[in-house]
């Protein structure tokens, strides 16, 4: 595996790529300290399997390097590594296509479980326990509690309720093909190409997929299918039905 890591703090990158290559002797860490390097990397360099990303660099805005990548390179995964843990930045990064956002202060093995999930074509958000729920972090002031109860809070005020698990949705098969390219942040005209539909079947298929999952939102569905892919047993939602 090939990773490339973005981080203008020299200390924190490297010790980035210290745990990053802990993951096994087959992994490769290219770390740079601004977007720029980033973006010179990336385009001389097309075999790169995973960006962790920073959002606060010095010389560009971390979100918006992150949907300049999504759109440059759509098949690349990119995961949100920030001091940040606000419910906001969550959010905003999984809305701009990030499959994963790990808080720095996150643990190593925390960090190796959201590589290892994105990797498997899953979607990474904070864990509950990464959050007091008695005491304020520094979420926005409309969602006070840390890590996922955060979101999940922000969330629920919009109706947005997680199903106990994957396996209880009771998505058909072409359903779940809908939801594993809507987790890949394709828009329903590429979805309907893809799977030779037209566009108003697939914006069915997508209402009966937020249905199921009772969100109203394309990032409320990938906010909910991260929490239930952490759930102990649960199958993951882009696995193919048998």
């Amino acid at each position: 595996m090939k990773v490339l890591l973005i981080d203008d703090h020299p200390l924190i990158l490297s010790a980035l790529q210290s745990v990053i290559k802990g993951l096994g002797d087959h992994v490769t860490v290219v770390g740079v300290g601004s977007a720029r390097a980033a973006r010179e990397t990336l385009a001389a360099n097309s075999d790169f399997d995973l960006v962790l990303l920073d959002l606060h660099l010095g010389d560009a805005n971390g979100f918006d390097v992150l949907a300049e990548f999504r759109s440059a390179y759509p098949a690349l995964p990119v995961v949100v590594v920030s001091a940040s843990d606000r419910t906001s930045d969550v959010i905003r990064s999984i809305d701009l296509g990030a499959m994963g956002f790990v808080p720095k202060r996150a643990t190593n093995e925390t960090l190796f479980e959201a590589l290892h999930m994105v990797m498997s074509g899953g979607i990474f958000v904070p864990p509950m326990e990464m959050g007091s729920p008695d005491k304020p972090s520094n979420f926005d002031s409309d969602a006070s509690q840390g890590g996922l109860q955060g979101v999940r809070r922000s969330a629920s005020e919009s109706n947005f309720q997680t199903p106990a698990s994957i396996e209880s949705l009771g998505l058909t098969p072409r359903q779940r093909d809908v939801l594993l390219l809507l987790l890949k942040g394709h828009p329903n005209k590429l979805i309907a190409r893809e799977m030779g539909l037209s566009v108003e079947t697939i914006k069915d298929h997508v209402a009966a997929v937020l249905r199921a999952l009772n969100v109203s939102s394309r990032t409320q569905a990938v906010l909910a299918i991260g929490q239930m892919s952490q759930q102990p047993g649960s199958q993951p939602a882009w696995s193919k039905p048998s």
